[in-house]
């Protein structure tokens, strides 16, 4: 059961035991402010009946604290310590006052995953982007105020948009999120998959009748001969080759005594866990005895961990990760504000999305953009085609023989330069993703939980950026009001990847 709670708390009503009043300054208090909490709590409440079950907890404990784990890069466990012992945090969750004890606890941070789906994470995504969009197209003098009536004019002139010329930039670009498991090689997945195979066999033989003898598994040779592989510094393609063989059979082995318990005992016998196991263990088997028949080291929908069967190999081609092991996710950005177009556990060409992404792109602003800032598998001869029907310029070399002109090659070839020097920000964006937060290494197990995190961080990038528009309309509005007071004093601000630089002039 869900009991919708709209009620927006402002920080004067927060009580706190020791005295004293939040500071409206402080930097939980403003992203309260930003988050469009109503957005949320429709599409969560739902998810749970209007009259059965227990009351679940509110939306903005759910999200918020799902938004101080990634702000703040901390474990379940620590993001509850921290929300107990910070009165600003116990504000940002919706709580009317401080309180000594935890909010909740530390396991329903597992839940707050999976009733939050990365969809209605995308959608609030959205109600962002058009809250940035208006924020910075109010002038320096409107800045810092909120007229509803403004706000009803600007959304109503938004849906007029159809007819107008290409407008803005659009960075697109696409990378891998790795999942947290360890680098599967053919030998180690095949050796786990025959201990899942003996640990279902002995839960079945558990339930066989009294007095049936254990069946042979010989995982003490099968271990020997695993180690003997795994544990050479350089193994040949032979002795690779070998282990593999001596595996697989042991497996094929072991699925024949399966075969032949369940004969007797009935498949109910085994946990929901040990189920999903055996269903895992039949294709592995299967993908890797048809690469071992054909000497292939390739194959479709190929599995690389037991107990994350949704992760698929992502060959990047990258330095030192040629590798990775992961969800490939493509992302588009628009003035400094990053969207998750498409995320999937399959490898996918994401050259082939261009022309999605400026359909979206004309879905949110009503118009095309003025040019694309893409790298080079987006600029095949089809995206190029589509690019140039639309007016849209696209960046990059163009194809065909350079101009003899020196002075025109000049210009493009400057031209290009800009244009990657454009494109840059999306990949500082990834950075800001794997370095500051935990995009690197996903560290949810599910797969639903997995794209949920990965909305979460994108999410909390784009709060950040929020937060510094709404110190930027601040200065704005200080410069235009000194302005105005004395013609011979300014502020003159520069943005530059997020960081806001103020000279005085005179």
């Amino acid at each position: 059961m869900y009991k919708a709670k709209l009620h927006q708390l402002s920080f004067e009503e927060f009580t706190q035991p020791f005295g004293g009043k939040l500071d409206p300054n402080n930097r939980w208090v403003k992203l309260s402010e930003i988050i469009p909490w109503h957005i949320a709590e429709e599409f969560y409440a739902n998810q749970f009946s209007s009259k059965r079950g227990a009351p679940a907890l509110p939306v903005r404990m759910a999200l918020g604290a799902l938004i101080v784990k990634e702000k703040l890069g901390l474990s379940d466990q620590e993001t509850v310590e921290h929300i107990t012992e910070n009165p600003y945090m116990q504000f940002f969750i919706g709580l009317e006052s401080y309180q000594y004890e935890p909010a909740f606890d530390a396991s329903m941070m597992t839940h707050f995953r999976k009733r939050l789906k990365h969809t209605d994470l995308n959608d609030l995504q959205e109600k962002l982007l058009k809250l940035c969009l208006k924020q910075e197209q109010k002038k320096p003098k409107e800045a810092g105020k909120s007229d509803e009536k403004n706000n009803d004019q600007e959304s109503d002139s938004d849906d007029d948009l159809g007819d107008m010329p290409n407008k803005g930039k659009l960075i697109i670009d696409a990378t891998c999120a790795p999942a947290d498991i360890g680098y599967p090689t053919d030998i180690k997945l095949l050796n786990e998959t025959r201990e899942k195979a003996e640990e279902i066999i002995d839960e079945l033989h558990a339930n066989m009748p009294k007095g049936t003898s254990k069946p042979r598994t010989y995982r003490q040779n099968a271990r020997k001969a695993f180690l003997g592989v795994s544990m050479k510094k350089q193994a040949s393609n032979k002795v690779l080759r070998k282990g593999n063989r001596k595996q697989l059979n042991y497996i094929a082995r072991d699925l024949r005594v399966i075969d032949a318990q369940l004969q007797s005992v009935p498949l109910s016998v085994l946990n929901k866990r040990q189920y999903k196991n055996l269903l895992i263990i039949h294709e592995i088997y299967r993908q890797q005895l048809e690469m071992y028949s054909t000497t292939s080291n390739r194959i479709s929908d190929r599995l690389v961990s037991i107990s994350q069967p949704h992760v698929r190999p992502m060959v990047r081609g990258k330095v030192g990760a040629g590798t990775e092991f992961g969800m490939k996710l493509s992302l588009s950005l628009v003035d400094g504000m990053c969207l998750p177009e498409r995320m999937s556990w399959n490898n996918y060409n994401e050259g082939a999305l261009l022309i999605a992404h400026i359909e979206s792109y004309r879905k949110r602003f009503g118009r095309y953009p003025e040019s694309v800032h893409a790298d080079k598998i987006y600029r095949n001869r089809e995206n190029r085609k589509a690019c140039k029907e639309r007016g849209i310029r696209m960046s990059g070399l163009p194809l065909g023989r350079p101009p003899k002109d020196p002075e025109k090659n000049k210009e493009k070839h400057q031209q290009i330069k800009e244009d990657e020097g454009v494109r840059n920000a999306v990949e500082g964006k990834f950075g800001q993703g794997k370095r500051r937060y935990s995009l690197n290494r996903v560290m949810a197990r599910l797969a639903d939980s997995s794209l949920t995190v990965v909305s979460i961080i994108f999410l909390v990038m784009n709060l950040d950026k929020m937060l510094t528009i709404h110190l930027l309309s601040l200065f704005k509005w200080l410069s235009f009001r000194l302005g105005l007071r004395n013609n011979a004093l300014f502020f003159q601000t520069t943005r530059l990847d997020g960081t806001f630089y103020f000279a005085m002039e005179g």
